[in-house]
């Protein structure tokens, strides 16, 4: 399929109490599978496997498909907890569905949907207008957002609603003008997302809102956020990493107090992929703007909090959210090309050619595994020396969902959310 250059902006849009006879979980609602890709860029939402595994140092004749199925458009990329992978579609431009399948066969469990379909700007319309946040899940709960500002909480096993929350409808907050794109965050029993009303805590159990913050202006560049937020310890602290489309923050997880905040320049508000944190310090980068490293630091004071630059230069990120090997981030460029980057001094180590308009990755000790949007999937060295891919297979068409992995039964999977299907490939053992 041919992807005019809008459809950059679009791929990104590339995550009360239980409703009577919902069966009742042993799991406890706090409780994450570290190994699980079970969010918005994995278990720890950085791109990186919790426990690094063995890869084949080649793609040709180590992988094959064990199942697939067709499906609705979609850009989220699936998840998976106990055995179920899960994938979110847009049918017949009126309903939101989602979708559980037995990881090892591909068999269909359940499916559940609701209203949730949305027409974006007439200037990107013709480049798609279905749901974009990737769900999050730990075992008995998942956790939805759809276009419409609509978070859903399903029960895992059967796909039974536990709560509904409609924040336009219960908040009167505006719709997100390209629908909301923020995946959510399942952390200690409560729920964490980007929603037009700002910034939002929820209960797990019982979709209650425990608290609001940054809710940004009225005009149409200023609601909501494309990104997604992440838990880091900065500082000595753990605290909310959240990139709004004007700012990087740092957030309370207990009270919501804005801790520390820095404005980040951005192409009409357009402050995309997922901050990375290194250490006591973040990396983020924006569509027209500049590559930050921020050193984040507390002083006595329990409220005195800075964030100092530490170098910016001129590389520009866009969509595709960066991983770390070492003392290098790796990032894919607006202009369609990948870099290296000294995490030290923010120096370019290299940049490649052209690679294409966007890509996922997971990276696997030295290894980066990344999917683009043409349906590329390449197998990388992290080398701070050379642009190093080691093999390169072409799996699908038209692929703008995160990539994600299962390592269940020691049998890796390879999970792609092509536009209209997934497949699941097999990854033989080394």
């Amino acid at each position: 399929m041919r992807l005019r250059a809008s459809r950059l902006l679009l791929a990104v849009f590339c995550f009360s109490l239980a409703p009577a006879g919902t069966p009742v979980h042993s799991a406890e609602p706090n409780r994450s599978e570290s190994s699980s890709w079970n969010q918005w860029r994995g278990p720890n939402r950085d791109g990186t496997l919790a426990q690094p595994t063995a890869w084949p140092d080649r793609l040709t004749g180590n992988i094959e498909k064990a199942w697939s199925v067709a499906l609705g458009p979609s850009y989220s990329g699936p998840v998976m907890v106990d055995g179920l992978v899960f994938t979110t579609e847009t049918v017949n431009k009126q309903f939101e569905r989602v979708t559980a399948y037995d990881i090892a066969t591909g068999e269909l469990r359940w499916e559940h949907q609701w209203d949730g379909s949305m027409s974006v700007p007439f200037f990107a319309a013709a480049n798609g207008d279905w749901i974009r946040a990737t769900p999050a899940c730990v075992p008995g709960y998942l956790v939805v957002l759809g276009m419409r500002d609509v978070l859903v909480c399903l029960d895992t096993e059967t796909g039974e609603e536990r709560w509904k929350i409609d924040f336009p409808a219960e908040t009167g907050s505006a719709l997100q003008p390209f629908g909301a794109a923020c995946s959510p965050l399942i952390h200690d029993g409560a729920v964490y997302v980007q929603v037009g009303a700002g910034l939002t805590k929820l209960s797990l159990e019982s979709g209650e809102v425990l608290w609001t913050v940054l809710s940004g202006g009225e005009d149409m560049m200023s609601r909501g956020a494309f990104s997604s937020p992440s838990i880091a310890t900065l500082a000595g602290q753990e605290q909310l990493l959240v990139q709004t489309r004007e700012e990087l923050c740092g957030v309370s997880l207990e009270s919501g107090d804005v801790l520390w905040r820095e404005t980040i320049e951005a192409f009409r508000g357009m402050n995309i992929l997922t901050p990375l944190a290194i250490g006591d310090s973040v990396f983020t980068a924006a569509h027209s703007g500049k590559s930050q490293l921020f050193d984040i630091q507390r002083g006595d004071s329990t409220n005195s909090w800075a964030a100092n630059e530490r170098w910016n230069q001129k590389t520009q990120g866009y969509m595709s959210s960066p991983v770390v090997v070492d003392d290098h981030v790796y990032l894919h460029l607006k202009n369609e090309r990948f870099s290296c980057l000294s995490v030290d001094d923010g120096s370019i180590q290299w940049t490649s050619a052209p690679v294409g308009k966007y890509w996922s990755m997971i990276r696997n000790k030295n290894r980066i595994l990344s999917l683009s949007a043409d349906g590329k999937l390449r197998l990388i060295e992290a080398n701070p020396d050379e642009f190093k891919v080691l093999d390169t297979q072409q799996l699908a068409e038209d692929s703008w969902a995160h990539l994600a992995v299962s390592s269940e039964a020691d049998q890796p999977l390879i999970l792609i959310r092509a536009l209209n299907s997934l497949t699941a490939y097999r990854w033989k053992n080394p």
